[in-house]
């Protein structure tokens, strides 16, 4: 901890039931505290100055629209940890993440009481890793690419990259997708997200690199040059197929508290793609991917993660070191360049 004491919040929220519930049900939470609520950003700026809270929670509908421009100024000013909550996958969730949340929660759907004591059990937890761990991460001034495959004399055809990430991996995986090259192998992705939003992140994805990027359907070929990102609420695992690589979802129970979980994807491509899978595990909250990238390392497969520095939240990168998964740490710019070159380097052994 960084201090003694709770770790004080401060709720930004159009609500004012919405606001009343959360911060009675963070109540529960003796090591939280709700410093104070606001209903709009005018508001907010002066709790922020009176109160100095450790955790913002922001609400992204706001009536006004100026949730981003707070978040903006918020990220230029007082960097703590954001999270964003939003009722849908729209374009201020994604351009949140972009600017400096956290994360992005999906808002409890009606007045269910379990609904809400869940989400507030998990802004709970994820608040205390945040305080403990997250650091914020200057924007990028923009990658340099990656070298082509095939101009390298390598055949992209024959790899699969697997991908994980959670807290901090949307704006990490956009700045590894931006570097790499047209003809980068066919990639598979989990980022711990809601099933709302996992088309919406593949759509902004698609739009910020040369690559196709899309959420994966059941029995969807991925080819060089095409990223597939799981669907937010089932597993997702990959086959060798007589025409290639295959996404296949599998089922819907939590795996290490997540679902997709990293590890299944990652175990998957240990079993299915052996030495020709590549492994990369980036920034996140807990050791989701951890035992998965060990399996991939143990059969021979290429395993990278993410930089401490680089990381929002050095928690599953860190469980992969720690477990011996991981041959070589890059910032996310970095990984493409660097797989190119691991497998060349062993292409010439």
């Amino acid at each position: 901890m960084k201090r003694d004491g709770p770790i004080r919040l401060l709720i930004v929220d159009g609500s004012p039931a919405f606001r009343v519930q959360l911060r009675s049900r963070l109540r529960a939470h003796n090591d939280l505290e709700v410093l104070a609520t606001a209903s709009d950003t005018r508001l907010a700026r002066e709790r922020v100055l009176a109160g100095h809270p450790d955790i913002i929670v922001l609400d992204l509908d706001l009536v006004r629209g100026d949730s981003l421009p707070f978040l903006q100024k918020l990220r230029a000013f007082y960097p703590v940890p954001v999270f964003g909550v939003s009722h849908e996958a729209g374009r201020n969730a994604m351009q949140a993440v972009e600017l400096g949340a956290l994360e992005v929660l999906q808002r409890p759907a009606g007045g269910d009481t379990r609904t809400l004591d869940r989400f507030a059990d998990d802004l709970a937890e994820r608040a205390r890793i945040a305080f403990a761990q997250a650091r914020p991460v200057p924007l990028l001034v923009g990658p340099s690419p990656a070298r082509s495959w095939r101009e390298a004399g390598l055949n992209p055809d024959h790899y699969l990259v697997v991908i994980g990430a959670s807290t901090g991996g949307t704006e990490a995986i956009r700045e590894l997708l931006a570097a790499a090259p047209p003809d980068f192998p066919a990639t598979t992705i989990v980022q711990h997200m809601p099933a709302a939003f996992t088309d919406k992140f593949a759509e902004r994805l698609d739009q910020s690199c040369d690559l196709m990027v899309s959420e994966g359907v059941a029995g969807q070929p991925v080819k060089t040059g095409q990223v597939v990102v799981a669907r937010g609420d089932t597993h997702m695992e990959v086959r060798r197929r007589a025409s290639g690589w295959h996404v296949v979802y599998t089922h819907q129970q939590p795996v290490n508290n997540h679902c997709p979980s990293v590890d299944v994807l990652f175990e998957s491509a240990a079993k299915h793609a052996g030495p020709a899978a590549i492994g990369l595990l980036l920034t996140g909250m807990g050791a989701d991917g951890a035992r998965g990238l060990l399996a991939m390392h143990q059969r021979g497969c290429l395993t990278l993660a993410q930089t401490r520095a680089s990381c929002v939240v050095y928690g599953m990168p860190k469980a992969a070191v720690e477990l011996g998964a991981v041959a070589e740490q890059r910032t996310p710019e970095g990984l493409p360049n660097c797989v190119l070159q691991q497998v060349q380097r062993c292409a010439v052994r």
